[in-house]
């Protein structure tokens, strides 16, 4: 009995171990993304597209008459993050569906394998939580910005809410960004929630994936 109850520990540790790394892997990689970003935006992808948000907001207010093209693009980002929005959404939903017994009534401390379990699945609804309010939050910043870039560019109220509009398309691209991956880091965490020791793997996976999305596109200069 005391060598099962060992062998019980070892792998309850061992399990908590792979989690704690993996979730630690994700902060890293943001976290380096971030310092990178702040000192070299144009080595990181999300850097490099805020500025280009920013310069096409200023290059597309001192055009008169395009605006409706800039309604029609600031619509496509709506959309798109409508679409992430109500995804996450209904993910969430099933989720707390599926997982609402278990975060009610098996939440016992003396049991270290199901607590991971529980944490697991905590810590799931947290992210796909997130991730909603992420791209509804983008969702209003696109809406204030469709306002603002619908007036005359030859107007004065249009001159004066220019500076508005660009806050409110950085604030939406920023937060439709972070939503997107916030969502696509409910992969390890599924996993982990199935097989711990699987979660590694996905994550490495995960990490590879963003680091090809995380490479700018180079402008092409004639």
């Amino acid at each position: 009995m005391p060598l099962i109850i060992d062998v019980m520990s070892t792998s309850s540790i061992l399990a908590w171990s792979v989690v704690a790394g993996s979730l630690l892997l994700l902060m890293a990689y943001e976290g380096r993304a971030y310092w990178i970003g702040q000192r070299h935006p144009e080595r990181i992808a999300r850097y490099a597209d805020e500025r280009l948000r920013l310069q096409w907001v200023a290059a597309v207010s001192s055009k008169p008459g395009f605006e409706i093209v800039a309604l029609q693009a600031l619509r496509n980002a709506l959309m798109s993050a409508t679409i992430f929005a109500s995804t996450a959404a209904l993910v969430l939903m099933s989720t707390v569906s599926l997982a609402g017994s278990s975060l009610a009534g098996k939440f016992v401390l003396g049991a270290p394998d199901e607590l991971l379990h529980i944490s697991l699945q905590t810590v799931l609804v947290m992210t796909l939580f997130a991730s909603f309010v992420c791209s509804a939050m983008a969702m209003r910043h696109y809406g204030h910005a469709t306002f603002i870039m619908s007036m005359p560019v030859s107007s004065p109220e249009r001159a004066a809410f220019t500076g508005a509009a660009i806050t409110h398309v950085h604030r939406a691209g920023f937060l439709y960004n972070l939503g997107l991956r916030l969502f696509l880091m409910v992969a390890p965490l599924v996993v982990g929630i199935l097989h711990p020791l699987a979660m590694p793997v996905v994550t490495v996976m995960l990490l590879v994936a963003l680091h090809f999305f995380d490479k700018p596109v180079a402008p092409q200069v004639e």
